[in-house]
């Protein structure tokens, strides 16, 4: 009864001049628009900036723009920070290090559609390590969609063709994006299960802080290894655009689109993510939907609204 309270009280204020409930209604289907641009860019430019680099600058700037709004609270709470760094470093590394570059890595070899399509079972992961590991419930029905997801996303990484498994015949940029949908999970579990006594906006900042230091040794041997990145009207382009809007407007969004709706409703978002990125990927970059995309998410999606979707 609490959540509900809370959600009605925050729908009865009213921004630019509409009633809260309605403008976080609208928001709720531009945020899928900003999360899924991440994964356009990504794959525009990756053989632009190389992918440690394109994280780590991406959230060193995404940290720069949370510093106006933050900064203070950030020093306030430095014993705080000094406590829950081993924390802070882990979600930073697992967040923006492993869900950053990976993504970015995984780019090079993969389609767009292919990443936002096998990054959408990340849900459906998060339950099973959260049941897992804290002990909360799997029902017959979400452990039905569980499956569905998972075989979704197994038809996708083999193409359509089970031989692939046989083979070991997988594209490496498929393995990659599963390596960055588990590193998302463990995120979401840790974040959600380890407790803070800073609030959600500073710890979000703290959590970028520890993921730049994360990045930064990596970042350095890929310039000494491959060269640092050349910096040029695009590639600047696209790292601010990343930090605006994949990252600061979009979590900002989809923190005021929750306190309206609540983290039920605004949850749905997350099944709109695939879709758009398909749909972006073939109107950008003339990448084209093959049958087996089509069956893999006619799996993952209604196996992910199984396995979210409470009572």
């Amino acid at each position: 009864m609490t959540g509900n309270s809370s959600t009605d009280a925050a729908a009865q204020g009213r921004v630019l001049g509409l009633p809260e409930d309605k403008l976080a209604g609208a928001l709720l289907f531009a945020v899928p628009l900003l999360f899924s641009s991440n994964i356009i860019v990504a794959k525009a430019v990756a053989d632009l900036v190389p992918p440690t680099a394109l994280a780590f600058w991406r959230w060193a700037f995404t940290f720069a723009l949370f510093l106006p709004f933050v900064g203070p609270r950030l020093w306030a709470r430095r014993a705080d920070i000094a406590r829950e760094w081993k924390d802070l470093l882990i979600l930073g590394a697992l967040g923006m290090g492993v869900c950053g570059a990976f993504v970015y890595i995984a780019a090079d070899t993969t389609t767009a559609t292919n990443i936002g399509l096998i990054y959408s079972a990340a849900p459906v992961l998060i339950i099973l390590l959260s049941g897992v590991f804290y002990g909360e419930p799997l029902s017959l029905r979400q452990a039905a969609g569980v499956a569905a997801s998972l075989c979704g996303v197994l038809w996708i990484i083999a193409k359509g063709d089970p031989a692939t498994f046989l083979n070991l015949d997988f594209t490496t940029g498929d393995l990659w994006i599963v390596a960055a949908m588990i590193g998302w999970a463990l995120y979401s579990v840790l974040q959600r299960h380890r407790p803070s006594a800073m609030g959600l906006m500073t710890r979000l900042a703290a959590t970028v802080g520890g993921g730049c230091l994360a990045l930064a040794p990596f970042t350095i041997w890929e310039a000494v290894v491959v060269g640092p990145p050349e910096i040029t009207w695009e590639s600047v382009g696209a790292v601010l655009f990343l930090a605006v809007a994949a990252s600061f407007l979009a979590y900002q969004i989809y923190a005021f689109v929750q306190r309206a709706l609540g983290a039920g409703r605004t949850s749905l978002l997350m099944y709109l993510i695939p879709v758009y990125n398909s749909a972006l990927a073939w109107a950008l970059l003339d990448e084209r939907l093959a049958s087996y995309h089509l069956i893999g998410a006619a799996l993952v999606l209604p196996g992910i609204y199984l396995a979210t979707r409470r009572p």
